[in-house]
């Protein structure tokens, strides 16, 4: 009798482990989900899980991009969100940053037209991926090789806190961060994104940047933090070919133990809201379209109870490259069945025609929508959004302040890693001669990196005019 009591506490413990910060607890909003849920139409519901890129709200005779300046066009903002009832928003227009006064005029005539056709404020979700990538003025920290080279987690924790604020200063309440792919393979090209080759340092500082982004109660993230994204589910760093996006084969013990673990403690440790999918393959299998890791391994083992989204148009990837589905409309079929809660797609609105056909005839199950639909309703609901959808910049007086910038520069001190001192050449004596020389040694560009006001950085000299490149900065010291 004795023995089959501590079975059962044994087994309760271990589900009460199991559970974490995966399940949510606030049954209050549940309560407004289920009602809000049972009011929806089948088009209605498949809107909240579309995600379309901003450019596509824009004025401008072009497919992928807008006019400058930056117009809403009102014909566009009718069809996304009058006839297709779209519940999110993602990116920024023409590869570019943005000051808080611009975004703040977007979001809010986005959010304004979204509540008028729908009820339901939209998602918006950006990369703010060391620091404020897209607002302009805003503070950007060390990448996040740089920031894992600190050792420091607090740091890690503060940096995120700081970019959540001025995140959220830009009335962006979501971002596509952190990301912990295990950098093992020296030829993969966005190994700076990452903490690093070690699940345990990964695992550690995606948890303290989760904390940062979210705060403490991912019920109700306050209004100076946003959701985190924590990305790519999972082994996208270590591609066979060393490419990006492209198959990787991982042991299901380096699985299970290594790359998974980061995502573990980030969900069941750090309570993140969302996650974002590998683009590629594992073991054969497109990441987009695995059932095991996407709805048994995180739904079901952990308890997650917030948002998969897709990355940069992979469902029409499971067609066009990877050609496991028969049509673009298979495709939909295979992701949304796999798991997969929102899909970004990024342009195309017949995602939505094509996802109401498949639960019409019955090809996806009508639950399987609910389930994604209420993920994406909790979200907004912990985020305040039904609340407050839109907000003034004028609430964050310290976006870009003096104290940020020194937050952002302790962060760069203490990431410098000296590799050797032959000679004791260090520290620089008074009137040596300096050979500064290589390609990134008078480029701002560089020395950023990636997601620096634009996409791959190349808009860093337009955006960081006050700030010295490395010559520069040699030169500005010794002349």
């Amino acid at each position: 009798m004795k023995q089959k009591k501590f079975v059962f506490l044994l087994l309760l413990l271990l589900s009460l482990v199991g559970c974490g910060h995966g399940k949510t607890d606030d049954q209050q909003v549940e309560q407004k989900i289920n009602e809000l849920i049972s009011k929806m139409s089948i088009e209605e519901k498949v809107g909240q899980m579309a995600q379309f890129t901003i450019d596509v709200l824009g004025k401008g005779g072009g497919v992928y991009a807008s006019d400058e300046p930056f117009e809403l066009d009102p014909a566009m903002m009718d069809t996304v969100f009058g006839k297709y009832k779209v519940g999110s928003i993602l990116n920024t227009s023409n590869n570019r940053a943005r000051t808080t006064e611009v975004w703040e005029n977007i979001i809010t005539n986005i959010q304004q037209k979204a509540i008028k056709e729908t009820g339901i404020p939209v998602l918006y979700g950006i990369d703010s991926n060391h620091g404020t990538t897209y607002t302009a003025g805003g503070t950007l920290f060390p990448q996040e090789i740089g920031m894992a080279a600190t050792f420091n987690p607090q740091l890690v924790e503060k940096g995120s806190q700081i970019s959540a604020y001025e995140t959220r200063a830009s009335n962006i309440p979501w971002t596509f961060n952190p990301t912990m792919d295990l950098g093992r393979d020296a030829r993969w090209s966005r190994q700076w994104e990452s903490y690093g080759e070690d699940a345990y340092l990964n695992a550690t500082m995606a948890v303290a940047s989760v904390r940062g982004f979210q705060g403490k109660d991912r019920n109700s993230v306050g209004k100076d933090r946003i959701a985190a994204c924590i990305k790519h589910y999972m082994g996208y760093g270590v591609p066979v070919s060393g490419k990006d996006r492209t198959p990787a084969v991982i042991s299901e013990s380096d699985l299970r133990e290594k790359f998974f673990e980061p995502f573990r403690a980030s969900i069941v440790d750090g309570g993140a809201l969302s996650l974002m999918v590998n683009s590629g393959i594992i073991n054969g299998v497109s990441t987009h379209s695995d059932y095991r890791l996407l709805t048994e391994w995180l739904k079901e083992d952990l308890n997650f109870d917030g948002v998969i989204v897709t990355d940069w148009a992979d469902v029409q990837n499971l067609l066009s490259r990877d050609h496991v589905a028969k049509d673009y409309k298979d495709a939909i079929r295979i992701a949304i069945n796999a798991g997969i809660d929102m899909v970004m797609e990024p342009y195309n609105l017949q995602f939505c025609d094509e996802l109401v056909a498949l639960v019409k005839s019955g090809e996806v199950k009508q639950e399987r929508i609910d389930d994604a639909v209420r993920r994406i309703l909790r979200m907004k609901y912990r985020l305040g959004l039904f609340d407050r959808p839109y907000w003034s910049r004028n609430e964050y007086p310290d976006f870009g302040s003096k104290a940020h910038e020194a937050a952002a520069k302790a962060a760069a001190d203490e990431s410098i890693t000296l590799l050797k001192n032959e000679d004791n050449i260090l520290p620089l004596k008074k009137g040596a001669r300096l050979l500064v020389t290589g390609p990134n040694a008078n480029s701002m560009r560089t020395l950023n990196g990636g997601w620096s006001y634009s996409w791959q950085g190349e808009k860093t000299e337009e955006f960081a005019q006050q700030y010295n490149t490395i010559f520069e900065a040699l030169q500005n010291k010794f002349g």
